[in-house]
């Protein structure tokens, strides 16, 4: 979408992802090895009562389906930043993810692009919230 499309209170639904056991590991390995992540001994043993993915993976998981909408194109310049970002529920192995996407500010900058920022909340199959934020991002005008 070009900037002046963009219309604050917009919303859009995400299509839906399983966050797989297999993908959480991996992910963890790479970016978050603590053991509620990786060791399903002592992650069962834990609050959570069994491994659970790393917030990390959750906002990327967030972060893809929203790019994933399209709603950028190509004029997208660059994310300008991040906020708010609040993890308000675990993930668990095979959870199924989507995210609304709230249109709730867009500017244009002294130097004439646009910043749009996005309101992210992730649910999870049970219509349960387990992340939100907000995303900013520079566009063409």
């Amino acid at each position: 979408m070009k900037f002046d499309e963009f219309i604050v209170g917009e919303v859009f639904k995400t299509k839906s992802y399983e966050a797989t056991k297999e993908d959480m590991i991996e992910f963890a390995k790479q970016y978050d090895p603590q053991y509620m992540h990786l060791d399903e001994e002592k992650a069962t043993q834990s609050r959570f009562n069994g491994i659970i993915a790393s917030g990390m993976y959750t906002l990327s998981i967030s972060f893809k389906l929203c790019v994933e909408l399209g709603i950028y194109g190509d004029d997208i310049i660059a994310g300008r930043g991040m906020d708010n970002i609040t993890f308000v529920k675990p993930v668990y192995p095979n959870d199924v993810l989507h995210t609304l996407v709230e249109v709730i500010r867009k500017r244009k900058t002294s130097k004439g692009n646009g910043l749009v920022t996005l309101a992210l909340t992730t649910y999870n199959h049970r219509d349960e919230k387990v992340l939100k934020g907000n995303i900013t991002a520079m566009l063409k005008v």
